[in-house]
């Protein structure tokens, strides 16, 4: 069932979920009766005439034993009728029901791309020109970036992107997007913002997003970039990566694909960390009061350097944006979006291998790359930008590895 949403909107969410249910039972109800009222009615071939005209009951010209083996076998057969009717019933109403689930996703998704350009609005859009229907893709894989960062995203460029008409190659072959993410600047227009926009021109591999940048807004930017991918592309899933992480995308294909049948999954690393207290240590929590008392640690949640959600949750966090509460570190926020909502959380370790001497190059060597590799220690490969190439030689898929990928 599709996700009710909590915002402005939940009024007539949950008049739409109410109203779901009173249909499906009423449909459920109707095929019982007619179930039912066809038995009841069916007229049994019980009499016939005898050569003087009168009537005898057929059961009364048969052996009493039979005719009970009869009644016994009739009975089960009428009853695997029903049973089977009931099936069929159950299966017309689940199909009715993922019907509805993806109507409501659309309607979300275009309340969300009607929304005007106010600041954290899903959809940047130029004047003039109409939003074009969504595309139809496998994954969105987000690499969260910073004005400062040109550096790794060159070195992202040089291993694990692809470029260019590759990349465009890879979209309309495989369904798979990659793009680097950014907002804007304080100063809209200023020189940090045309020398991404030139960056762009050349590449033509970013997603902007409407947001102010700013590292104590990751929250505020990992919200923002799921509700403007969930407008722009229809995908099964949407990754969120940061640009010091070495990730090979057919292993992400072939690890999401094993996923593509649930509705709600969120997929990571998961973790518990402890709740920091302590003002002016990395990682601080003002917020710390409301995980209990001192020492406390969080509630399960994946790791922010990488994790994929599929399309039911990026929806829900697009309708109700306005609503969710952001914490200080925005992996913790996101798994707190999902707090009390049916999903289920994949701890998947193929996410977050360690890198050389690590596990992801013996996993290499053995045949089985993993599907992303960082070092903890640095919360992404330490000197990223130095390192990049070595890890990626040492424990990349291959080049065309992606081109073979089943999924």
């Amino acid at each position: 069932m599709g996700l009710m949403p909590t915002s402005r909107h939940s009024k007539a969410g949950g008049v739409g979920v109410s109203t779901r249910w009173v249909t499906l039972l009423c449909i459920l109800s109707f095929c019982l009766g007619v179930l039912v009222v066809d038995r009841l009615w069916a007229t049994p071939d019980t009499i016939k005439p005898d050569k003087e005209g009168s009537t005898v009951e057929k059961h009364q010209e048969q052996d009493p034993e039979l005719v009970v083996n009869c009644d016994k076998k009739d009975s089960s057969l009428h009853a695997g009728d029903i049973l089977a009717q009931v099936s069929r019933t159950h299966d017309v109403i689940m199909n009715l029901d993922k019907t509805i689930s993806s109507l409501e996703m659309q309607l979300a998704v275009a309340r969300a791309a009607k929304t005007g350009n106010e600041e954290g609005s899903p959809m940047v859009t130029k004047p003039g020109v109409e939003q074009l229907e969504r595309q139809k893709v496998f994954y969105v894989m987000g690499i969260i970036t910073a004005f400062s960062s040109r550096k790794r995203r060159d070195s992202i460029r040089e291993t694990w992107m692809p470029q260019g008409d590759e990349l465009r190659r890879l979209e309309k072959e495989k369904g798979i997007v990659i793009r680097f993410v950014i907002g804007h600047s304080a100063t809209p227009g200023g020189v940090l913002d045309r020398a991404v926009d030139a960056e762009d021109e050349q590449r033509h591999d970013f997603l902007r997003l409407n947001h102010v940048e700013g590292y104590h807004e990751l929250s505020s930017k990992t919200q923002i970039y799921f509700s403007t991918a969930v407008a722009k592309w229809d995908a099964d899933f949407y990754i969120k990566v940061d640009d010091d992480v070495h990730v090979n995308p057919g292993m992400i294909a072939s690890t999401l694909a094993h996923h593509r049948s649930k509705p709600r999954v969120y997929i990571g690393c998961m973790k518990s960390g402890p709740v920091l207290s302590q003002k002016g240590v990395k990682y601080h929590e003002p917020e710390y009061w409301k995980f209990g008392e001192e020492g406390n640690k969080y509630f399960r949640h994946a790791t922010g350097q990488l994790y994929a959600i599929s399309k039911d949750l990026a929806t829900y966090i697009s309708v109700n944006r306005h609503a969710l509460h952001k914490y200080a570190n925005e992996d913790v926020s996101l798994g707190s979006w999902f707090i009390g909502l049916d999903v289920e959380h994949v701890d998947d370790r193929s996410l977050c291998c360690g890198t050389p001497p690590g596990n992801c190059e013996w996993k290499t060597q053995a045949g089985n790359p993993c599907a992303a590799s960082f070092d903890w220690s640095c919360s992404g490969i330490c000197k990223s930008v130095e390192r990049m190439e070595e890890v990626h030689q040492r424990c990349g898929e291959g080049d065309g590895a992606i081109w073979h990928a089943n999924f």
